[in-house]
């Protein structure tokens, strides 16, 4: 009973976090958010003490259950291990200290540091939105784009065309060199990710010793057949003597379901030392402890709360890419605050990137920030009135933000490159940029006021720009923008 709720219970999480990244119209964020506020990094992040708590008092009675029902990448590994049909195929190990340890140190370091490449990489939820967004969210988005052409061809706009690009090659290459390390793990030894990489449950692992539920066994009834050894996935039970290593047991119910003889159960107190006689032949209802457990899961998803959104498209012409700027300062969403508090508190599990409509958010190319979302318009601008990358970002690096807010944060400001424009460059008219600037801030003026005859160039007002880069996504100039936007290190209101 315990192994078929918690199965359960673990599909129906990775099918709804994997929806959430793979989503690109908003429509889903509104009733899966909280799969992703609940997760453990990005909660702590996030300074929501509510779910860390939670959290942390679920890993005390009843074990690392987060690491095989909540986190995404756990349930994956699972997943994945699955696909090796050889029975009884792990066997026990001792725990790897030297790895384990030093990689929670790490880790930690990284984080207080400030060095977002290396914090970000270890993350597991982290990883697993890499992948979801570099590598399964093009797939389907592929798929998308034939049932769109299907569609066209019977009549139908039940189905729409999007863009499908490469947002950046080495967060790419990142994704598939986890993917491919996650496979072979898995496959070779099911949870050794989790159990010598992994920090989160490093962390858990401190709290998991304790828990008042643990699988224990009864020495009255063992026979000593290693099917539970054979069948733990976290190679932490040593069948010779009766133990299990609880800092590793993710609470799956493998053992449980592969003893034929009813020597473990999932107790709060240990069995019965083994003696030569009993006439004691009570056993234990696992089915209420298992009703418990999957209680307390729902209970805990339930902290998490729902923010509603209305669904926006891009709805945007295509146009030709461009090259991006050299931006002095990089860019960094409205809500985000500052570039100093993005890089602080970021996860870089690429949430933001793939609900972005308006394809203006994508990793950072800096190696210091590898992972993190920056901003570029070569593929659009960042719409007025869209906020959607505030609302789903679960660690507070970019602040929940309402959309006449967003009208008067000031991201950046335009910059004009006189020897870009096509006014000078190929003696036309133009005037795109001031027609499409949402805020006003960009009049044509003539080049020369003393000359009735002369080109009408744009005149920036920096106080009213806000950054959206409208203005650089419309100019007509190639491959390089005649006007682009600069970055502010820290967010202004205007």
């Amino acid at each position: 009973m315990l192994r078929k709720i918690r199965t359960t219970l673990a599909a129906v999480m990775l099918v709804l976090i994997t929806l959430l990244f793979l989503d690109f119209t908003g429509t889903l964020h509104r009733w899966l958010s909280w799969c992703a506020k609940i997760q453990f990094l990005p909660a702590v992040m996030a300074l929501n003490v509510v779910v860390v708590i939670a959290l942390v008092v679920v890993t005390l009675v009843f074990g690392r259950i987060y690491c095989s029902i909540i986190c995404p990448l756990g349930i994956f590994q699972d997943l994945l291990a699955r696909l090796r049909r050889k029975k009884n195929k792990y066997s026990y190990s001792k725990e790897v200290r030297w790895l384990r340890y030093p990689m929670l140190v790490v880790f930690i370091i990284a984080g207080v540091a400030g060095i977002g490449s290396i914090f970000q990489l270890l993350a597991p939820y982290s990883s697993f939105g890499r992948i979801g967004t570099m590598i399964f969210q093009p797939l389907w988005k592929m798929g998308n784009n034939l049932l769109a052409v299907l569609a066209e061809r019977a009549d139908s706009y039940a189905f729409y065309s999007v863009d499908t690009w490469m947002r950046s090659l080495p967060v790419f290459i990142i994704a598939a060199v986890t993917l491919v390390l996650l496979i072979v793990l898995a496959w070779r030894g099911g949870r050794t990710y989790c159990n010598t990489i992994c920090p989160v449950g490093t962390i858990l692992s401190f709290f998991a010793r304790f828990s008042w539920l643990k699988i224990h066994f009864d020495e009255n009834k063992c026979k000593n057949c290693s099917l539970c050894s054979k069948n733990c996935k976290a190679a932490c039970i040593d069948f010779k003597t009766h133990t299990v290593d609880y800092s590793r047991c993710v609470v799956c119910g493998n053992c449980i379901y592969s003893c034929k003889f009813g020597a473990l159960k999932y107790t709060a107190t240990r069995p019965a030392k083994k003696v030569e006689k009993t006439n004691d032949a009570s056993t234990i209802d696992t089915s209420k402890r298992s009703f418990l457990l999957a209680t307390a899961l729902v209970s805990t998803a339930a902290l998490a709360q729902k923010k509603k959104e209305k669904l926006m498209d891009g709805g945007l012409a295509e146009i030709e890419d461009k090259v991006m700027p050299e931006r002095q300062t990089p860019l960094t969403p409205p809500g985000s605050l500052s570039f100093q508090n993005l890089a602080t508190r970021c996860t870089g599990c690429q949430l933001c990137v793939s609900e972005c409509p308006n394809q203006v958010l994508r990793p950072s190319s800096d190696l210091m920030h590898l992972m993190q979302p920056t901003m570029s318009y070569e593929h659009g601008y960042c719409r007025p009135e869209c906020n959607r990358c505030s609302q789903v970002c679960p660690a507070g690096a970019i602040q929940p933000i309402d959309k006449d807010e967003k009208t008067s944060v000031q991201i950046g400001h335009a910059v004009w490159i006189k020897k870009n424009c096509v006014v000078l460059t190929d003696e036309v008219e133009c005037g795109n940029c001031a027609r499409h600037c949402p805020s006003g801030a960009i009049e044509m003026v003539p080049l020369d006021e003393n000359n009735e005859e002369s080109p009408m160039i744009p005149a920036i007002n920096d106080a009213a720009c806000i950054g959206c880069g409208a203005c650089e996504y419309v100019c007509p100039s190639r491959p390089f923008s005649a006007i682009y936007v600069e970055g502010h290190e820290v967010h202004k209101k205007i």
